[in-house]
């Protein structure tokens, strides 16, 4: 079954190169979306695909990369809307 999450994930989670850990990990599991910097400090991540995908995706940036301190993940599911054809960053 196909979805979408849209992930918040707050704590020690810029600068400390979760942007491009959560691309590694969204491509290999076949995800589509984005991830960005957040204004506030936090990092946002849309993603599209079967749900297992999504939810491993979850597990991954619970932890996040050597340097990040997770501090809270808010996460909300949609109905995937099929407008991505990768997954990439966006700022």
């Amino acid at each position: 079954m196909h979805a979408r999450a849209q992930i918040r994930v707050y704590g020690i989670v810029q600068g400390v190169g979760f942007r491009y850990f959560t691309l590694r990990i969204a491509r290999k599991l076949g995800l589509v979306g984005y991830v960005q910097n957040l204004n506030n400090g936090s990092v946002e991540i849309v993603a599209e695909g079967e749900k297992d995908s999504l939810l491993k995706l979850i597990e991954e940036v619970r932890i996040g990369p050597p340097g990040a301190s997770v501090e809270n993940l808010k996460i909300n599911w949609d109905m995937p809307k099929g407008e991505f054809k990768e997954f990439t960053i966006l700022r």
